[in-house]
């Protein structure tokens, strides 16, 4: 521990006054020794002096000392690093709800694992965190925008329902553009809350077009994010031998992981993969941890101003016990 992790480091200088105490009590007991040594008649003073003139009556001052180095390390302001909630924050969870998340390569499809992991990660977000929930097929819906109404974004989740085609791109766009709107009406001296996207999808862009640097495409959208200082933590779920029947056609619905891991890095966000639900389950997991709380430099003063508190108190009752006073 160096002085950076103090808040008033200059309280530190009353330890040496505690040092000087200290210095005082050993230098006024051998003088008191050499006082009764030089007026008092040996033999006499070995019939009636204590006999108990042991270590034991130098602990009332080595604990009272002990707890002036606790106080004042308390008062010094001790930080330590420690994971605080986040209060004011923005969150755009976007899923994919296109037909190949109708995959049972996943147990018991992609769609099923996805939203139990999903509501999950919407139930365990700390309550400080604004969000919204966005889906796309052919199409993106802001279902929620963000909110701390957990519930609301829950029965959204329930209520997911399948369509045609995958317009990524799209809905990048449209969590940056509800990301916008509430931060206009939020935002204060501070400015905007910061604010990122979750994108979990399983399949590639197919609208308007399988181009991703189309205008309206996902590495576009993944710019513009990046251009906001709005990372998009992606989610590529599935496995590549996902397959989906459309009308009476068996097609395959391979996982996309490429795209999604470069949509993660051209908006300065975040890649992860999920083959199996448990594996989502982590991922979101990881997410909650990430998004619901922030590192900070906090107080932690409060353990030394305990433990020197309860040494003064000790100091005190082995004084009365010992000495028959208070130090």
């Amino acid at each position: 521990m160096s002085l950076r992790n103090f808040s008033a480091p200059w309280w530190f200088l009353l330890m040496i006054v505690v040092v000087g105490l200290a210095v005082g009590y050993v230098l006024v007991q051998r003088m008191r020794r050499r006082r009764t040594l030089r007026f008092t008649n040996l033999e006499l003073l070995e019939k009636v002096a204590p006999k108990r003139q042991t270590w034991l009556r130098h602990l009332p001052a080595t604990v009272l000392i002990f707890a002036l180095m606790l106080l004042t390390t308390a008062m010094a302001g001790p930080t330590a690093e420690q994971k605080v909630p986040r209060n004011r924050a923005t969150v755009m969870l976007v899923i994919d709800v296109s037909l190949s998340m109708e995959s049972t390569d996943i147990a018991p499809n992609r769609l099923k694992a996805a939203q139990t992991s999903a509501k999950s990660f919407v139930q365990g977000l700390t309550p400080g965190v604004n969000l919204g929930l966005i889906t796309f097929a052919g199409t993106a819906t802001v279902l929620v925008a963000p909110t701390t109404d957990r519930e609301g974004v829950a029965r959204a989740i329930d209520n997911l329902k399948l369509a045609q085609s995958t317009a990524t791109g799209e809905a990048i766009f449209a969590a940056l553009q509800s990301i916008e709107g509430f931060s206009a009406v939020v935002g204060g001296p501070e400015g905007p809350p910061p604010a990122r996207i979750v994108l979990m999808s399983d399949g590639k862009q197919t609208i308007p077009t399988e181009r991703e640097d189309d205008p309206r495409g996902s590495f576009t959208a993944a710019k513009a994010s990046a251009d906001r200082k709005i990372p998009i933590t992606t989610i590529a779920f599935g496995t590549k031998d996902g397959t989906v029947e459309i009308e009476g056609r068996v097609q395959a619905v391979p996982v996309d992981d490429v795209a999604m891991e470069e949509i993660a890095s051209l908006s300065g966000g975040d890649f992860y993969r999920a083959a199996t639900a448990e594996q989502l389950r982590s991922v979101y997991d990881t997410l909650g941890e990430q998004i619901g709380y922030e590192i900070k430099e906090a107080d932690a003063s409060r353990p030394w101003l305990m433990l020197g508190t309860l040494a003064a108190l000790i100091a005190a009752a082995t004084s009365l016990v010992f000495g028959q006073r208070l130090p």
